[in-house]
């Protein structure tokens, strides 16, 4: 008897019914261990109420802004950074420890790891989002804009978490060692920086202040704050002046490169 040949549809099926099985055991880690999701919540929270209550009377915002006003997008953005380090934590873990060895020994889709960390890190930035939102609110933020804009600008802080953590992977299917998390999570915070995320571009040195439009965290930010009503730094270079654009251009060229890099990295685990 032939046996037919499966169809691209089914392949897909497969996936991603694999690929949820491995992001169901991610999430069911993360109910058992619940430390690390204690602490990736709570940490940007201080950090928003240390700039907010510590270092907001010192930093010059848009007139008749509050700094609050004016912060909270930026720190939205942040989060989606922060993220970058944890997902090339938990790829690390998994290849150091042998995890990926014994899935990829099981009858299952290829992708399905990749996925699986994907549509789980995917899930905890949106419950990180959430609380970060409910931290904005209770400080005294608000959105100036009707549900739209809203939902708009969650979409684009989200749009740039989903490229970033498949760098994450790519950057974990690299090193491999989770001893190379630290030199990533240490340039965070300088990229984070570098950005309008807290302080105009503007004020920086010419140089500093162009990579910092450029930094795709800037596009993000600006493009939020543009749609959530909130006052930002506005700039004169095109590419502040298309921040929603390349809100939307920058998350899409990440994807295009580390998505297809990934993919090749993990094919090539056992050569």
């Amino acid at each position: 008897m032939t046996i037919a040949p499966e169809s691209a549809a089914s392949r897909l099926g497969w996936a991603l019914a694999d690929g949820w099985t491995v992001a169901r055991r991610d999430l069911a880690h993360w109910v058992a261990q619940p430390a690390t999701v204690v602490f990736s919540l709570v940490f940007p929270i201080v950090i928003t109420l240390a700039f907010g209550y510590l270092f907001g009377g010192a930093v010059a915002v848009p007139e008749g802004a509050g700094y609050f006003a004016f912060l909270m997008p930026g720190m939205y953005g942040m989060t989606m950074l922060f993220g970058l380090g944890a997902t090339m934590l938990a790829v690390t873990t998994d290849l150091s420890r042998g995890v990926t060895d014994r899935f990829r020994s099981m009858p299952m889709a290829p992708s399905a790891v990749l996925i699986g960390r994907g549509v789980a890190d995917l899930l905890n930035s949106v419950v990180l989002l959430a609380a970060m939102l409910a931290c904005g609110l209770a400080v005294g933020w608000r959105p100036e804009s009707g549900p739209a804009g809203v939902l708009g600008g969650v979409g684009l802080l989200l749009l740039l978490r989903l490229a970033l953590l498949w760098t994450g992977i790519f950057l974990g299917l690299l090193f491999k060692d989770p001893g190379a998390m630290v030199v990533v999570q240490a340039l965070e915070f300088p990229i984070g920086f570098l950005s309008n995320a807290f302080v105009a571009p503007g004020t920086m040195p010419g140089w500093l202040g162009a990579i910092s439009e450029w930094n795709p965290l800037s596009s993000t930010v600006a493009a939020v704050r543009e749609l959530f009503g909130n006052p930002g730094w506005g700039g004169e270079s095109w590419v502040a002046q298309h921040a929603p654009l390349m809100a939307v251009a920058w998350p899409l060229t990440l994807l295009a490169i580390f998505f297809p890099l990934s993919v090749r990295l993990w094919r090539r685990l056992d050569r």
